[in-house]
């Protein structure tokens, strides 16, 4: 396997393509470390982009929905799969410049175009709302109940491949102008990072049960 996904037209940006890697390694790592993406596809003509969670899984994206959600049942048989663009995004900082216009942020993110098609092997299918679950808190798939048939039935998994694809990132500090070095205005970023609370237990948990050591481990 090659060290980087290959450009397209699709890919390359029309600005700022300094930030622009097909770095398969730094794309995953992008991935990994989310698990919000958007979803853009096209309905009736018109655009229409959908929150929604996913897991990478090798070189597949996974996202989930319910059986009756329009993307899904337009991925399905017999259509011949769905054209989208699947984004993510992280922003990691405030970019704070002198003047108004260079104000900007520090982020990474990938943005995925390609044919989605639902899975419907069942057996991929329940090994992928494992993989769902555990992207999103690690831990959780093996402490909590699995789906059941029914459950199975009512749950859509489409699959991406990852071929057409790009990062893009943006880091470091504000990019004033020459003449504006001498403003009086206080300059520099403001870091953004993600937080989690104190766990908040649901009103029927049995007082019994003890709080899971990955919920400890990971902060959430």
């Amino acid at each position: 396997m090659v060290d980087s996904y290959e450009p397209t037209a699709r890919t390359i940006p029309t600005r700022s393509r300094e930030r622009a890697s097909y770095d398969r390694a730094a794309v995953h790592a992008i991935l990994d470390d989310g698990y919000l993406c958007h979803l853009g596809f096209l309905r009736d003509g018109a655009p229409v982009v959908l929150p929604t969670l996913y897991a990478r899984v090798g070189e597949q994206v996974y996202v989930h929905g319910s059986t009756g959600s329009r993307p899904l049942r337009m991925a399905g048989a017999p259509d011949p799969g769905l054209e989208v663009c699947l984004t993510v995004t992280h922003v990691d900082g405030l970019v704070l410049a002198r003047s108004a216009f260079h104000h900007s942020i520090n982020y990474r993110s990938v943005m995925i175009h390609g044919t989605a098609h639902q899975v419907t092997d069942p057996t991929e299918k329940a090994r992928v709302l494992n993989a769902l679950v555990d992207h999103v808190v690690p831990g959780r798939a093996q402490d909590s109940r699995p789906a059941d048939a029914k459950e199975l039935a009512a749950t859509a998994v489409l699959r991406l491949t990852l071929a057409e694809v790009s990062a893009k990132v943006r880091t470091g500090p504000p990019n004033d102008d020459p003449e504006d070095l001498g403003l009086p205005h206080w300059t520099g970023v403001l870091p953004v990072r993600p937080t989690y609370g104190d766990p908040e237990p649901a009103p029927d948990l049995d007082p019994s049960v003890p709080l899971p050591d990955y919920l400890r481990t990971t902060g959430a």
